[in-house]
Formats: C-alpha cells, structure tokens, sequence
C-alpha cells in the first residue's frame, strides 16, 4: 500500500502503508484498511500494545466508516503482522482482555 494523497488529476486516492503509520509514533492521520470485501474502512487509531505473554503487538482502532457487527464509537483489536504487512483482527476474548488491561494502565498512569 502507498501514500494516501488527493490526486488531483484523477480524483483518486493513493493508500499509505497502514502498518507503517500505525507504528509511526508521530502519525495523527486515520488508517485506511481493507474489509473482507476489499472495502476501505477508514480507523482512528487509538494505541499500540505489545504483548509479552505473546511477543505479538496489537492496535486498537476505532472504525470511521461505519462496520458490520461494530458499534459506533467501538474498538476492534488487531494484531498487526509486520512479515505479511497484514492487520488480523482478534476475536480471542482473552486476547482482548489482556490487551485492554494494558491500555487502561496506560490510560491511569497518563
């Protein structure tokens, strides 16, 4: 995935590596990734949370574009698979509950 930018030209969109802004600490633009359907979902991201149980790294992002099955305001968790430049959504609840333990210590201690 490339830059997301107006083209003016065209009127397209280019798309920026998600996983690359995800882990840029100075990225404040949304990420844009791809449903099942290959729709873009536009996500605010939230934050980033490393596992040691696991050894795996997560995001929390809260989806701009309206999702099925997703609350507005609601988070999904994602692992974020940096060899396959891939986001994989989570559905193990101890997973979520793990990495949503961590993020509200974050939150406490500022």
């Amino acid at each position: 995935m490339k830059d997301i930018r107006d083209d003016t030209k065209q009127g397209k969109k280019k798309i920026k590596n998600p996983i690359e802004q995800i882990l840029d600490e100075n990225n404040t633009d949304n990420i844009f990734y791809p449903d099942i359907n290959n729709n873009l979902i536009e996500f605010e991201q939230i934050a980033v949370i490393p596992l040691e149980t696991n050894q795996k790294l997560y995001t929390i992002l809260i989806p701009v574009t309206p999702m099925e099955n997703v609350e507005e305001g609601e988070g999904v968790l994602f692992e974020i698979d940096e060899i396959n430049n891939k986001l994989i959504p989570i559905n193990d609840n101890k997973i979520i509950d793990e990495v949503l333990e961590i993020y509200k210590k974050l939150i406490e201690e500022g």
